[in-house]
């Protein structure tokens, strides 16, 4: 069996067992915490930071958590308007005015959130991702593929400097140092969008699935998606130190379990943990309010969308491209996240939902 490091309470024994099995089964490493109350009564990691196996995961290894990072993109955005800074009613252009053109007068900053302001595809060179006001330029440009509000397409890249600049023209931060000085600092969690160079000798980068290489390329978990006109992004641009450095709050976040169901406990507490209040518990019930129901024209899928946070059934998040996942559970305030080196291909990739019910099997102990 797989030795797993770190600390658990005697209840939650199921997780670190879950994922000393997905070891075992032949991934190389991850890390799990889960949440209570805003304390961690998980905290475990195994495995290895390499492909060869040679460097063991660390307490502090972090990884890219792809898609996980818009969840803490969307928080940015949901802090901004519980201080009455940002309007979610207000079109996006009364922030951005550049974003009028080509018809986007009415995306609003919800529908952004939502994923329904039409714009899911990144069409541009790889290179314009990592250059902010290239990017930025591009969306602005462009023409949505549907009336805002009407429909939902994953916007997996886009959403994030959408939201981004969004932050950026109302506070002059770059979304990743908000990020920074308004959560993650006061909070203490290690978790960061554009990683500095003194922190890449602790990320573990992303293996392929089996059978893969590095020109391994992101795709809808579905067979039903829509084609697509979007940008190949492969698995060597997401090991880049381009992307690394890089403000893409979509999808360049790094943490590591504990970092990420720290942040996100906010969620599962009422907006505020270890003395930390970050939002009102309206401004945090907001979040789970139903922004689109309905097939998902990107993933080919059935989705339910808050503002930002995925929605299912009474449990809220989202996971990343290779298998990182966060789920908040506010009526137990509980937070479950899993982050691994290991990717799978995603129509058989089960490992998150694995290490959440085994959580859940900790908390029936917990709640007796």
């Amino acid at each position: 069996m797989a030795d797993i490091q770190g600390s658990y309470d005697d209840l939650f024994t199921a997780v670190p067992t879950a994922l000393a099995a997905l070891l075992d089964g032949g991934d190389a490493g991850g890390s799990v915490a889960v949440f209570v109350d805003g304390e961690p009564v998980v905290d475990v990691w195994g495995g290895f930071a390499d492909a060869a196996h040679t460097v063991p995961w660390q307490r502090d290894t972090i990884v890219n958590v792809y898609s996980v990072t818009k969840t803490m993109t969307a928080l940015c955005a949901l802090v901004l308007a519980d201080r009455g800074e940002l309007d979610l009613d207000a079109p996006v252009a009364r922030y951005w005015p550049e974003f009028a053109a080509a018809g986007k007068e009415g995306v609003l900053v919800r529908h952004v959130l939502a994923h329904t302001a039409g714009l899911p595809d990144w069409d541009g060179p790889v290179a314009d991702i990592y250059d902010w006001p290239a990017a930025t330029a591009r969306l602005a440009a462009l023409a949505p593929q549907w009336e805002p509000g009407t429909a939902v397409g994953y916007h997996s890249l886009t959403q994030g400097f959408l939201v981004g600049e969004v932050v950026r023209r109302i506070t002059g931060l770059a979304p990743g140092e908000f990020f920074a000085a308004e959560i993650a600092g006061p909070l203490g969690a290690d978790f960061r969008m554009g990683l500095p160079a003194e922190h890449d000798h602790r990320v573990a980068r992303a293996l392929p699935p089996p059978s893969r290489d590095e020109d391994y390329i992101a795709g809808a978990p579905s067979g039903n998606a829509a084609p697509t006109v979007a940008t190949a992004i492969r698995l060597r641009d997401g090991n880049s130190v381009a992307w690394r450095r890089a403000q893409i709050p979509a999808a360049s976040g790094f943490g590591n379990a504990r970092s990420v169901a720290l942040v996100q406990s906010v969620m599962a507490c009422g907006g505020a943990v270890r003395g930390v209040r970050l939002l009102s518990r309206a401004g945090r019930d907001r979040a789970w309010e139903e922004q689109f129901s309905g097939e998902d024209r990107v993933l080919g899928m059935p989705v339910s969308w808050g503002l930002g946070y995925g929605r299912f059934g009474t449990t809220y998040g989202w996971g990343g491209w290779g298998g990182s996942l966060v789920v908040i559970d506010p009526e137990a305030r509980m937070t479950v996240a899993y982050v691994t080196n290991q990717m799978r291909e995603p129509g058989d990739d089960t490992r998150g939902v694995e290490i959440v019910m085994s959580a859940y099997d900790g908390l029936k102990g917990l709640r007796g």
